[in-house]
């Protein structure tokens, strides 16, 4: 059932056969049949490697040359390795990105509050793409009307649907949406917990997580009233300098204690290592620091409270988290 992440065409492929809504696309396995899909096509338009490539197989093209060049470097160069072998490209949408996190037994799924990520490396939305600069949750943008949309059109149609393939899907599905002019519709899916959505996502849960994963797996989730906090969380991520492209590690980090001192302050560790009793960066997202709140406000306000106690030599961190909520 992980094939639902594991292969971007075998999801596409899913959503076509099942009306499940999302971009008009075409999957290539020659590099030569994929130039000459682009020379007549619309741009932007969006290149993605099939397989796993650590959220990084995925080029957005201004333009035929950029395309032509992005087919090179996923099929021909093998950027991303054998995630490149099949390539699906498709239409470039527009709108608000929303992260729906969802817990599904097979048959039944229940849904998680809606999250919004912060990719971009720098404020304002400048800079590379990045496994996500930050999150808050609940979405100002995933409505009680999108939500019925969605649990009508893609929630359980997905379940349904890997139960129809014989793929009965148990675990966790992330859906990555984006509430286009046209609706909302499907960029992808996760088969699992998504980095950080889930640091502002579970912070707010009321049930005994435990209590639903065993459901999950004995396919009772349908009994489990799943409840959650009316409150707000939003989740800062502390990086390396350099991240997403080069950056040093092993460089000491203070003020973890002062944080986590702090009245609803959760520090999640990232690419973090101990070394000698102390803990030391060892990745390119270091930490991920949550602050819970009655809302959006009160919760980015303590996550950026609890970031100011934290230091480390390079550390690059967005000062607008949340800003664009309206």
């Amino acid at each position: 059932a992980a094939i639902l992440e594991g292969s971007k065409a075998f999801s596409k492929d899913l959503m076509k056969k099942y009306n499940i809504p999302t971009a008009a696309y075409e999957t290539f396995t020659s590099a030569e049949e994929a130039k000459k899909y682009l020379e007549t096509a619309e741009y932007p338009i969006v290149l993605k490697a099939d397989g796993l490539a650590l959220g990084k197989g995925v080029l957005i093209c201004e333009n035929k040359e950029d395309a032509l060049a992005g087919v090179d470097e996923l099929m021909l160069d093998k950027k991303f390795g054998t995630a490149g072998d099949t390539i699906v490209i498709e239409e470039f949408m527009t709108g608000r990105e929303v992260s729906v996190l969802s817990f599904v037994d097979g048959d039944t799924i229940k849904i998680m509050s809606s999250a919004q990520d912060h990719k971009r490396a720098k404020d304002g939305d400048q800079g590379l793409n990045t496994g996500g600069m930050g999150n808050f949750s609940p979405s100002p943008f995933y409505t009680k009307e999108v939500d019925e949309f969605c649990k009508k059109y893609i929630y359980q149609a997905t379940v349904d649907a890997m139960k129809s393939e014989g793929r009965p899907f148990k675990g966790v599905i992330f859906f990555g949406l984006m509430l286009t002019p046209k609706g909302m519709k499907v960029i992808e899916y996760n088969a699992r917990f998504g980095d950080p959505e889930t640091q502002v996502v579970l912070p707010r849960l009321k049930t005994d997580l435990m209590e639903i994963f065993e459901a999950c797996v004995d396919g009772t989730l349908d009994k489990v009233d799943v409840q959650w906090e009316d409150n707000a969380a939003a989740c800062v991520v502390m990086a390396s300098g350099g991240y997403p492209v080069s950056y040093k590690k092993g460089y000491e980090i203070t003020g973890l204690e002062d944080a986590e001192a702090m009245d609803n302050i959760t520090v999640f560790h990232a690419g973090t290592a101990l070394k000698d009793g102390k803990f030391v960066t060892n990745g390119g997202r270091v930490l991920g620091v949550t602050g819970v709140g009655n809302n959006l406000d009160e919760a980015i306000k303590t996550a950026y409270e609890g970031v100011a106690k934290i230091d480390f030599k390079d550390k690059h961190f967005r000062k607008d988290i949340g800003i664009k909520k309206y």
